[in-house]
């Protein structure tokens, strides 16, 4: 599966967020509401987040140094990890803090109405940001699920934009609630609530990005999908088996696969290079992001056991291991 893309939906992102930002700030400046500045708040961060998310994938692009001979790709993961925290500390904890305060004040709303209008109109932008990092996750999501391409996907980026959009969405729903409850009831309570639902959400969205980009972040295998199709890829020719796989995610469209392979003991040493050769070749065509391959050869001292199986020396990650 390939890990490229996202540029597009970060960048819709944070234009639609900056702008919502300015709207919900000025509203709660005229309103009062607590919601508008806990939305407001909330899409300040995701506005911060977005620049930090353009910053990782500028920082990955890097070339390899004598220090980190591997490369900077896992700079996206880091970078995703801190966007993670960012909402569960800007986002969650604030709201949840403004929405308690708010419990025990007795202000009223004044001009609800500008908070609806401003709240209508953040709507419509973030719906066009979600569309835009739906429509660049379609081409990597496949035919799995949503849930599943979040908790599976290897690009960082549109998994934290993904629920960053459908959380601004659903709270933006949750303040227009809110405010909507407060004008009708004279009941300034429903604000509070409204404000304290968006630091529930906001807080559920964190704790899922922070467990998939840290399993990211500290080097994580491929499904067992895909190392199969190595071991397919690798068998072959003189290389009768897989005896042991490693593979680890160096960045999103970059894989570390380090393979031993049995051949015969009868080949010379100019037939198990060129064997090598070809082997690595396949496995180049059949999984693009094998960027750094290392086939070691030797025989097959395990006894036999069909030909590239996936047994107790091969160990990938399954495709809905929890993380």
């Amino acid at each position: 599966m390939s890990a490229s893309g996202g540029g597009k939906a970060i960048v819709a992102a944070l234009v639609a967020n900056a702008g919502i930002a300015v709207a919900k700030f000025i509203g709660f400046a005229i309103t009062g509401s607590s919601s508008m500045l806990a939305e407001g708040v909330h899409s300040v961060a995701d506005t911060s987040n977005q620049g930090l998310l353009l910053f990782g994938r500028k920082r990955a692009r890097r070339e390899a140094t004598s220090e980190h001979p591997f490369g900077y790709g896992r700079d996206r993961f880091f970078y995703s990890f801190i966007v993670a925290l960012m909402i569960f500390s800007l986002g969650s904890v604030f709201a949840l803090y403004e929405g308690i305060h708010k419990l025990s004040g007795s202000d009223d709303l004044t001009s609800p109405i500008v908070a609806v209008v401003i709240l209508v109109v953040a709507i419509g932008l973030e719906t066009y940001s979600f569309r835009t990092a739906v429509k660049e996750s379609r081409e990597l999501k496949g035919d799995q699920s949503w849930w599943r391409f979040i908790r599976t996907s290897v690009n960082p980026e549109l998994p934290v934009v993904l629920l960053e959009d459908l959380g601004a969405l659903v709270g933006l729903v949750l303040a227009l609630a809110g405010v909507g409850l407060s004008v009708l009831t004279g009941a300034v309570i429903w604000d509070a609530i409204g404000t304290i639902c968006i630091g529930v959400l906001l807080g559920i969205i964190a704790i899922i990005l922070i467990v998939e980009t840290k399993s990211l972040l500290i080097g994580e295998g491929v499904s067992a999908h895909t190392a199969n199709s190595i071991t397919s890829a690798l068998v072959g020719g003189p290389v009768e088996r897989v005896i042991h796989l490693r593979t680890q995610y160096l960045g999103p469209e970059e894989l570390l696969v380090a393979a031993k392979i049995a051949v015969s003991s009868q080949l010379p040493t100019e037939a198990i290079a060129e064997a090598i050769d070809h082997a690595e070749a396949r496995l180049r065509e059949a999984v693009p992001e094998a960027r750094l391959v290392y086939l070691e050869p030797d025989l097959d001292r395990t006894g036999g056991g069909p030909v590239g199986s996936v047994g107790e020396a091969l160990e990938p990650r399954p495709d809905t291991a929890s993380r």
